[in-house]
C-alpha cells in the first residue's frame, strides 16, 4: 500500500514539476500543512500532503497574479 502511494506521489509531483517551473513554494508549505491535517484525520498524511501541495500551489499562483496586477496598476 505504501509503495503504491509513493509511486502515485512521485508520478504526481513529476507531472506538476514538468508542466510548471520549478517553483515549489506553495507546494512545500501546503504539503506540510496538508500532511499534518491528514495525519490528524485518521493517519492520511500522504493524501493530505498531496492535496495540500495542489492547493498551496494554486493559492501561491493566485497570490502572484494579484501582486502582478497591483504592480501594473501602480505604474
Amino acid at each position: 500500500m505504501r509503495i503504491t502511494a509513493l509511486a502515485f506521489i512521485s508520478a504526481l509531483s513529476a507531472g506538476i514539476m514538468g508542466v510548471h517551473n520549478a517553483e515549489a513554494v506553495g507546494c512545500v508549505s501546503g504539503g506540510a500543512a496538508g500532511a499534518v491535517a491528514g495525519h490528524m484525520a485518521h493517519h492520511h498524511a500522504v493524501l493530505g500532503a498531496v492535496g495540500g501541495c495542489i492547493a498551496g500551489h494554486e493559492i501561491n499562483k493566485h497570490h502572484k497574479k494579484k501582486l502582478q496586477m497591483q504592480q501594473n496598476m501602480s505604474q
